[in-house]
């Protein structure tokens, strides 16, 4: 048996994360790996980060950063493939996947899908390959299914790992990523009197990726609340599975929109309830299907639609942007009919692609800037 995990240090002196250095991935890689943990690299979206932990692996999310060089990606897979397996497949190529002990890919989607199928078969990584499949539809039979993925995985990332989690690794795992899930609903929640830049906001959140629960707890537990003028600028929704790079939110923020609330597959879909009662694997697989309506889980169009129109309600956003990865079929296979929805309920939308490229196109912000004038 394994021993148990020793806890990190390192992030009490983080009590703002918009003025104060944020962790970065090298950092909390290291610093878990010294606490005995080993590493998992871990495709979108949806996985369970308690079983992760009980199990001894400390989660490092992969959402194909736009610098890298896309070489090694493009020779396994068409040019029309999400650029996120296709960078990701690069990262993996060049080395910079090396520090992880295994590769998580979820069930996403048919591209993820097949980028596991790929490294099993074909790339062979000297990392295991494990992968998880995702129910597309609610209700105690998708809980059922779920609980028996979860139930494979667990077995899988111990046998891996050498450790069998214990009922205190489980109290442990699920107390940590209770209170960060409670952190992260808490900002959404908090969003108009958090002192923080549209950027600095989702630079934040996004820090749920790869920082230790317990970390990003702290550092979202202590950013200041109060009152605060309203920003200027023409409140948005912002939808899509990511929203790269970073330096979007401040175009937006230039050409005179602000993001009040999202529908991100990095972001607000991954504000999961609490779920409090019943054996460990049932309450993650709860909570997952709990999130927000979500494209990739199968989510009708309809209950989608309704959940997005009562958020743009109570925030006051005016339209909705999709700012999406290019060729994400589950997003254009809601795009026509959400469109209509959402025009019914009085809420223009304005769908842009783009790759995970370094720079955001002038074309798409003239598209953005257009859209904005629409909504004075």
């Amino acid at each position: 048996m394994m021993a148990l995990p020793k806890r990190p240090t390192g992030a009490d002196h983080w009590t703002d994360a918009g003025r104060s250095p944020m962790p970065s991935r090298k950092d909390a890689l290291r610093r878990m790996r010294d606490a005995g943990y080993r590493i998992a690299a871990v495709l979108p979206i949806y996985y369970p980060r308690a079983l992760l932990r009980a199990c001894g692996f400390h989660p490092v999310e992969v959402w194909g950063p736009v610098r890298v060089d896309s070489r090694g990606g493009d020779l396994r897979f068409q040019a029309y493939t999400c650029a996120i397996v296709r960078n990701a497949i690069s990262l993996l190529s060049e080395g910079k996947l090396d520090p992880a002990d295994v590769l998580l890919v979820p069930h996403t989607c048919d591209a993820l899908q097949g980028m596991g199928s790929v490294l099993g078969d074909f790339v062979k990584p000297h990392q295991r390959v494990l992968t998880l499949y995702h129910p597309r539809r609610g209700g105690p039979a998708a809980v059922s299914f779920l609980v028996d993925e979860l139930r494979r995985l667990q077995q899988e990332l111990s046998e891996h790992g050498g450790r069998e989690p214990t009922d205190a690794d489980w109290d442990e795992a699920l107390r940590v990523e209770a209170d960060a899930d409670a952190a992260l609903a808490a900002l959404y929640r908090d969003r108009v009197r958090l002192p923080l830049t549209d950027r600095e906001f989702y630079t934040l959140v996004r820090a749920r990726e790869y920082l230790p629960p317990d970390e990003f707890a702290a550092l979202a537990s202590g950013v200041s609340r109060g009152e605060r003028p309203q920003p200027p600028g023409i409140p948005l929704m912002l939808s899509g599975i990511v929203c790269e790079p970073m330096e979007v939110f401040d175009q937006i923020n230039s050409v005179g929109g602000r993001i009040v609330a999202d529908d991100l597959a990095c972001g607000y879909r991954r504000v999961y309830p609490p779920v409090a009662d019943g054996p460990p694997l049932e309450r993650l697989a709860r909570a997952l299907l709990g999130a927000a309506p979500d494209p990739t889980r199968g989510s009708p169009i309809a209950e989608r639609a309704a959940a997005l129109t009562q958020r743009m309600r109570e925030t006051g956003a005016k339209g909705l942007l999709v700012y999406d990865v290019k060729f994400c079929e589950p997003e254009l296979f809601d795009l026509p009919r959400l469109r209509a929805h959402l025009a019914a309920a009085g809420f223009p939308m304005l769908h842009v692609e783009h790759e995970l490229t370094p720079a955001v196109s002038q074309q798409t912000l003239t598209r953005v800037e257009a859209f904005l004038e629409t909504l004075q």
